[in-house]
């Protein structure tokens, strides 16, 4: 069984501290959440034991969030450099896998960061590249940024559900009731940072230039993954970033939402990550 053999802290380049989790054993990788989670709530507490059998993990909190500071003015960039410390930390060089708006981010620390990741995997990067479902109002960061000024956080939570990810309406009103709303609304001031890593990407009208740039610059392998019973715009999303790509992996796990359980991807991208290593 893995154990957390360490729990510590990285500086960043603009000195923000930023907290992480070192667990198992075998070749490094960075574990890159999507919105409002972070290493003790969503996905990666379940998944990192599952993984650490082959790995050292490193599950961190994003800037804004648990243990991890939060330096004014925000940039993507000031993320990019979070992997990049984190990655050093690790010896200079790690696998890295992101799931949803941390795909998108773990794309652009790939483009920025050649030789340091040296294989990536995503999960559902939530592009919206064409009609199959409608585009967010134009405004939606203004929107955003508005209720967050009033401490409208849980307004926040329900816009983005809702606007964002297509969301039936009822469901907000649902996890209000739920210990995980208080978890969601303390994280909801980093959701603009998710925004500004996802860029112009909401527009339905593809892959915006300057992403796809950065795509189509990464040199290592990547591991493009969506669910079985994931939207359509999710699955061309997926298709999209993997057509950019100069060595990808496409697989749909059956099945599966952009939940995705973990006992379901942790042997599918303990297999992308093996690949070739023995």
């Amino acid at each position: 069984m893995s154990t957390v053999t360490s729990a510590s802290k990285v500086t960043s380049a603009d000195g923000t501290s930023i907290g992480y989790d070192k667990t198992g054993s075998g070749p490094p990788l960075v574990l890159v959440d999507g919105a409002f989670c972070s290493r003790t709530f969503g996905p990666m507490p379940d998944l990192t034991p599952l993984l650490a059998t082959s790995f050292t993990v490193y599950a961190y909190d994003r800037r804004g969030r648990g243990g991890s500071g939060d330096t004014k003015p925000y940039a993507p960039e000031r993320e990019i450099e979070d992997v990049e410390a984190l990655i050093d930390a690790a010896g200079g060089s790690a696998y890295v896998y992101g799931i949803s708006s941390g795909a998108v981010l773990a794309l652009r620390a790939a483009a920025a960061l050649p030789g340091k990741v040296t294989k990536l995997a995503i999960y559902e990067a939530p592009m919206l590249v064409d009609d199959s479902r409608p585009a967010p109002p134009a405004d939606y960061l203004q929107q955003i940024n508005d209720m967050l000024a009033r401490g409208r956080n849980g307004d926040t939570v329900a816009f983005f559900m809702t606007k964002m990810v297509g969301t039936p309406a009822f469901v907000p009103y649902l996890i209000r009731v739920m210990p995980a709303w208080k978890k969601l609304t303390a994280a909801s001031p980093t959701l603009p940072y998710d925004l500004a890593i996802l860029g112009d990407s909401q527009t339905g009208k593809g892959i915006p230039a300057e992403l796809a740039k950065a795509i189509s610059s990464i040199d290592a392998p990547v591991w493009c993954g969506d669910g079985g019973k994931s939207p359509a715009w999710m699955h061309h999303a997926q298709d999209a970033a993997a057509a950019l790509l100069s060595d990808s992996r496409r697989e749909t796990l059956a099945g599966q939402t952009h939940q995705v359980k973990p006992a379901v991807i942790a042997p599918a991208l303990t297999a992308f990550f093996d690949e070739g290593e023995n």
